[in-house]
């Protein structure tokens, strides 16, 4: 992640991004850094996209977003699905426009499927068309596993087999672009990242696990009282259960199944911030392996927002 200059010996222009676990505190860290600067944020969190979706996201608030303008957030109604592909996209077209006004580029945001689109690629151009798709989609797993393996007689390397989304979605790529699963590998391995003309500079903000767990808790509390469960039903009124990732998403599920009878009320906080920690477990495992090496500050020890880059 060093300078590095272009064929006329110009430096890349930066990208600062600031990443960390849920609760961690990275949107009032973002903030000061960003209005000390005069910078603007782009959003990598895969559930502020969506409209509606405001409180158990903690979504930035209006005027949080007064003090510093943000962009990718309540870019897609809830039923629609957002994907990588698009999200780059949008992203590449905030980020002109914010140089073109002559601002600083803030990233922030824990998703780290979003959050790597910046450093490596992340999605092929490998184009399925609706028939293609309708067709492997009505074969059984099983049907699908012996296609997948009559195209890849070499094997199927590291795919779960047993994921269902996963197999439909290989065979759908190895019958769209006539290639087996490790053809398109290595071709999708020497692609380069979509930012890979920008120099980005990557923090990640870390907290002691009691501290977290304790502030988890605050937050679920919070959320509670500030009407999350209210929000999920008008949600799924606007037919955030058509959008399975947005349903399945930590405070949301939990609140659906407390609507539909399989949670009691008072299991509702305990449940919540018990699959908050476990995602903050993964979150912290997929940081650390799947990251290019970044700075990482603590907390604690945060004081000003200079301390963030080391620029």
């Amino acid at each position: 992640m060093s300078t590095s200059a272009t064929a006329k010996g110009e430096s890349r222009p930066v990208l600062h991004a600031l990443t960390g676990c849920t609760a961690v505190g990275k949107t009032e860290w973002a903030l000061r850094w960003a209005e000390e600067r005069g910078a603007e944020i782009v959003s990598c969190d895969s559930l502020l996209f969506y409209r509606g979706m405001d409180i158990g996201t903690a979504k930035p608030t209006q005027a949080e977003r007064r003090r510093v303008p943000h962009h990718l957030i309540d870019v897609c109604a809830v039923h629609e699905q957002m994907d990588v592909t698009r999200y780059v996209s949008l992203a590449r077209q905030a980020i002109a426009e914010i140089r073109a006004r002559g601002n600083k580029v803030l990233v922030t945001g824990g998703s780290g499927f979003y959050l790597k689109a910046f450093f490596a690629p992340v999605a092929d151009d490998v184009e399925v068309g609706p028939e293609l798709r309708a067709e492997v989609a009505r074969l059984t797993l099983e049907q699908a596993l012996v296609q997948l393996r009559e195209l890849n007689p070499g094997g199927l390397g590291e795919l779960d087999v047993a994921n269902p989304r996963r197999v439909f979605r290989a065979l759908e790529r190895c019958l769209a672009s006539g290639r087996t699963l490790m053809e398109l590998k290595a071709e999708f391995a020497g692609r380069p990242s979509a930012f890979a003309d920008h120099e980005v500079r990557l923090t990640r903000i870390e907290r002691e696990p009691a501290e977290l767990a304790a502030r988890i808790e605050q937050r679920v509390r919070q959320m509670l009282a500030d009407g999350l469960v209210a929000e999920v039903e008008r949600l799924r009124a606007a037919g955030l259960m058509e959008n399975p990732s947005a349903a399945r998403a930590i405070g949301y599920r939990e609140v659906i199944d407390r609507l539909d009878g399989r949670l009691r009320a008072e299991q509702l906080v305990g449940e919540i911030a018990k699959n908050t920690r476990a995602l903050v477990k993964k979150q912290r495992t997929w940081f650390r392996t799947q990251l290019p090496p970044h700075r990482i500050v603590e907390a604690a020890a945060l004081q000003s927002s200079s301390q963030l880059f080391a620029d």
